[in-house]
């Protein structure tokens, strides 16, 4: 248990794949802690989380982010003291939708040379 964690204390914390930073608003008896959102810091993953990297399922999950000052209860497993300073939430949520834009860019192109590299190896191997 994180005991050094209290109402008003900023943390940062995971809820489903997104990551944030927040401040503890209510503790209660279960393993949550009510978090209120100031910044993003990584943002949610799309699609199907038990089928990864499969465009081509029956429901592909759209994932937003959480709003600025929403609050969602957080597995205290993942709530962590923040000591940093805290980003404006506009321009947070910005860098992390970019950053997860450039992770994927970079899967497809890497995507994109294995296809390259494995056609020509079936080449090769047909000699």
């Amino acid at each position: 248990m994180n005991e050094a964690l209290e109402i008003g204390s900023i943390v940062a914390a995971e809820y489903k794949t997104g990551e944030y930073i927040g401040e503890i608003v209510e503790m209660s008896s279960a393993p949550k802690a009510a978090v209120k959102i100031l910044a993003v810091v990584k943002h949610p993953t799309q699609g199907d989380l038990h089928n990864p990297m499969n465009p081509n399922v029956a429901f592909f999950h759209q994932r937003r982010a959480l709003a600025y000052q929403e609050i969602a209860l957080m597995p205290l497993y993942t709530v962590k003291p923040y000591r940093g300073t805290v980003p404006e939430y506009t321009v947070s949520l910005q860098r992390a939708l970019q950053s997860e834009l450039q992770t994927l860019q970079q899967t497809v192109q890497w995507a994109q040379r294995c296809i390259e590299e494995l056609e020509q190896l079936k080449k090769d191997y047909s000699v």
